[in-house]
């Protein structure tokens, strides 16, 4: 058998991998399950939404466009519920006009659930196109596709988005490049972002949230059939997304600073907690071990805060190295 190959060194890999992110940890054992009749009755109804879709897409795309907007938040709503996700939407979306969506990358539901209330244009690795049903869904859907191992297709994939954006669409795009559990998260990659400052247009920063976490996550070489089953089969899943609000890209003076800010935007309440603890005693605790002369604590203190450069929000909670890449998912 022939060794899989090598991944480009470029490419985002997560350290979340199937056995290790499907499985349960909270110690109280798995989910009781939806029972073997409701989770096909769920499989038929989510696989028939989805065909739906695809013969209504031709259709749909004759309607005017506030109509077809319309039309696209109800199906990808019908979708996520037949599936037996309940979604919760909560936060600040953004004003009409051209938008760049970003969000932390969980699942294949990471999809429909931020077209359910942000309908826009996805970025996708060129892989996604010949998915069965699916792939036809998105190029249908408009989807900007790009081939992830080829890093100088890069420029001309962010020069596509500009275009999109300056016209007065919206973009949807995962920066984290990869899927990762929900429970470790991984960074915002930059480069997206630099459509946003050449339109000149906001970033939506988005934070979704899956319950159970295991149900959801679509992570390495897992198959799409063994997701979609544990979906069906868990007994009360649930979809929490948070639009953070949106950030004017004109306030941010590259892609880096304005790709962290989005990543601070859309990280959980308490890893935003610990960060902002963590980088406010630092300062404090670097004056008192600090065997220099010693000046007045708060002028001390102000020139550290100044010179502290900015620190990524998502610390890797595991100390296993990354071992696969969710190469099956949209990024």
């Amino acid at each position: 058998m022939n060794a899989p190959a090598a991944l480009p060194p470029w490419l985002p890999t997560a350290p979340c991998t199937p056995g290790r992110c499907t499985a349960h940890q909270d110690g109280t054992g798995p989910d009781p399950g939806a029972g073997p009749l409701r989770a096909a009755a769920r499989l038929a109804a989510g696989t028939g939404a989805v065909l739906l879709g695809v013969l209504l897409a031709p259709a749909a795309a004759l309607l005017p466009p506030a109509a077809r907007l319309a039309l696209v938040r109800l199906w990808t709503r019908t979708v996520v519920r037949a599936f037996g996700v309940r979604a919760r939407y909560g936060g600040s979306p953004a004003a009409p006009g051209p938008l760049l969506v970003v969000a932390n990358h969980v699942s294949w539901l990471d999809v429909p659930l931020l077209a359910a209330v942000l309908p826009a244009r996805m970025v996708a690795k060129a892989e996604v196109r010949h998915w069965p049903v699916l792939g036809l869904l998105a190029a249908l859907g408009g989807t900007l596709f790009i081939e992830r191992d080829r890093l100088r297709a890069l420029p001309g994939t962010v020069r596509a988005m500009t275009g999109v954006l300056a016209a007065g669409g919206r973009v949807g795009v995962f920066p984290e490049g990869s899927t990762w559990c929900g429970r470790e998260r991984g960074r915002f990659r930059p480069a997206a972002f630099q459509a946003a400052l050449d339109a000149g247009c906001a970033v939506q920063p988005v934070r979704i949230d899956y319950r159970p976490a295991e149900a959801a996550a679509y992570v390495g070489d897992d198959p799409l059939g063994a997701s979609l089953w544990r979906v069906v089969t868990a007994r009360r899943p649930t979809a929490e997304v948070h639009l953070a609000p949106p950030l004017p890209s004109g306030r941010y003076p590259d892609r880096r600073t304005l790709a962290a800010a989005a990543q601070r935007a859309v990280a959980p309440r308490e890893t935003a907690r610990h960060e902002t603890t963590r980088r406010e005693a630092a300062p404090r605790e670097a004056v008192r071990q600090d065997p220099a002369p010693r000046v007045p604590a708060q002028r001390a203190l102000a020139s550290d805060n100044a010179n502290l450069p900015p620190s990524s929000v998502h610390q890797r909670t595991s100390s296993r190295p990354a071992t696969a890449s969710s190469s099956r998912t949209p990024s």
